[in-house]
């Protein structure tokens, strides 16, 4: 019985630790050129914002929408962090979501806002890194949506160079939990998003 147990756990452990291996690889950049109805950024670094913006200038999508985004901060605010200039398009064609303060409530948020603008399909801007688990959230989510994912990367990278980022090590494999969290446990009760009303999104101020 023991010998079935240690076994079992080898088993767990090695499926674990090549799904981590896995996990570590950045996806290939997004190159499709066509035009979602919006864009859909995840707040949590700069590096996203400005691929959004780059989005919209490059025509692939009508709307960017920032999901996510804490209260104090306007839409200036963002656009500084990103290191961009504020040109006049931004005013009307941004909206800043405030309710998310997880990627489920990213989820929750878009999925809402989209709805009241009669869209259909977005492209998901955030990080490689978090780009299983956002996709995994929205589109149990939003499963009558279409997503393309816009994965972000940290900085030039080949797949065999990951090992280059020591450094990050402990954020990879915290995030991996997560997604690993979300993957297995999808019904857990989780009390913060049970009074998430429907978004109240604001244009930038």
């Amino acid at each position: 019985m023991l010998c079935w147990g240690a076994l079992a756990g080898l088993v767990v452990t090695a499926a674990i630790g090549v799904g981590f291996a896995v996990f570590v690889v950045p996806p290939p950049p997004e190159t499709g050129a066509a035009q979602a109805d919006a864009i859909v950024v995840l707040t949590g670094g700069s590096l996203r914002l400005r691929s959004g913006i780059e989005l919209m200038l490059d025509g692939r999508g009508r709307m960017l929408f920032v999901t996510g985004v804490e209260r104090r901060v306007d839409l200036d605010d963002l656009v500084h962090l990103a290191g961009e200039q504020s040109p006049r398009w931004l005013a009307c064609c941004v909206v800043l979501g405030y309710k998310a303060e997880n990627t489920l409530g990213n989820a929750i948020e878009t999925k809402d806002w989209m709805r009241q603008q009669g869209y259909h399909s977005l492209r998901l801007v955030t990080s490689w890194y978090h780009m299983s688990r956002s996709l995994l959230e929205f589109k149990r989510v939003m499963p009558d949506f279409e997503i393309i994912p816009h994965p972000v990367l940290l900085r030039p990278a080949k797949p065999q160079n990951w090992r280059t980022w020591r450094g990050n090590m402990a954020m990879l494999i915290g995030e991996y939990g997560k997604y690993l969290a979300a993957l297995f446990l999808p019904f857990v009760d989780r009390p913060a998003l049970r009074d998430l009303n429907p978004i109240g999104a604001e244009a930038g101020r």
